[in-house]
């Protein structure tokens, strides 16, 4: 029997199939996350993790947890664990790809069409009392067909946004590490701009002040990848100034992030509090697969979605 600590209690009866396996499973019973102290007090007697994106696995986590042999991160993206460290103590990582490519695209692709129609705006009006009459000139937006859409990072979700605009007749451009339209051609003839990129130290503010001036005073961003892609403080100053007409964001820097945030006091911002993947039939899969790279890898079998591996340090050149 191994033990298995579950930093919050995830969609479906997934990990009952961890018990029926003889396994002693142990679930963080708060709403809110456990502390990085909380955390490590919990999992040091772990043979086995399943964690969320919000917990921080690094180094000084890896030491404290010597009985840990596998670790199912329950997300795509893994940032937030140190897969090198995690290497150095031999421990198999895994994480839930593919089955959240659609929810997440399907996001997207709402952002993108509440702000170019201003849907926040005009449902806000008609909550708050300033909805008089039908104006001419009211909640004017942006029309779909015929738009340019700029999608940076094509992978499984750049690709499948790309897909749904097709229905919407946009001409779509992609960026990627590899190839396709280069960034700052990108920016500067797409009316909507929407990332989709992991974040590595090659991405992190990926779009930075001089990105932000690059794009279309008229164009719009969207981010449904890791909120730490974009510089904030350069959003927030290019929103309050018009460089660009507005953002939709599903992942902020910090998350959550606070309600009297100056993010939040930005102009033609709308913000979500990271639901890329929120939907039931999603989620219940993403327990599914965390879990069986669980049982694999307490059964020191190959993990059925293992992690990439990480690359390796570049050595110091010699003196």
């Amino acid at each position: 029997m191994a033990r298995v600590f579950v930093t919050r209690r995830p969609v479906g009866d997934g990990l009952e199939r961890l018990r029926a396996a003889g396994h002693e499973v142990n679930v963080w019973p708060a709403a809110e996350p456990p502390s990085q102290q909380q955390l490590i007090e919990r999992a040091q007697q772990a043979d086995a993790l399943l964690c969320m994106l919000s917990d921080r696995i690094d180094a000084a986590f890896l030491d404290a947890c010597p009985h840990l042999t596998v670790i199912a991160n329950y997300a795509v993206g893994l940032d937030n664990v140190d897969l090198a460290a995690a290497q150095r103590h031999g421990i198999a990582v895994g994480n839930t790809p593919d089955v959240l490519t659609d929810a997440t695209a399907d996001l997207a692709f709402a952002l993108l069409l509440a702000a170019a129609r201003r849907i926040p705006q005009s449902a806000e009006a008609v909550t708050n009392g300033s909805w008089g009459t039908w104006q001419p000139d009211g909640f004017l937006g942006t029309d779909l067909v015929g738009a340019t859409l700029g999608i940076v990072g094509s992978g499984r979700i750049g690709a499948a946004v790309a897909r749904r605009a097709t229905g919407f007749d946009m001409r779509v451009l992609t960026t990627t590490s590899r190839g396709g339209t280069p960034l700052e051609t990108l920016l500067a003839q797409s009316d909507f701009v929407s990332l989709h990129v992991p974040l590595t130290p090659q991405t992190r503010h990926l779009i930075d002040a001089d990105a932000l001036t690059r794009m279309k005073p008229t164009a719009i961003l969207i981010n449904t990848a890791r909120g730490q892609v974009i510089d904030q403080q350069a959003l927030i100053a290019a929103l309050h100034a018009g460089t660009i007409a507005g953002a939709a964001l599903d992942v902020t820097d910090p998350e959550p992030l606070p309600p009297d945030h100056p993010l939040t006091q930005a102009p033609n911002v709308l913000v979500l509090p990271h639901v890329g993947s929120a939907t039931t039939r999603t989620r219940t899969r993403m327990t599914e697969l965390a879990v069986d790279n669980l049982l694999a890898g307490l059964a020191n079998r190959p993990l059925p979605h293992p992690a990439p591996t990480p690359a390796p340090t570049p050595r110091a050149p010699a003196p």
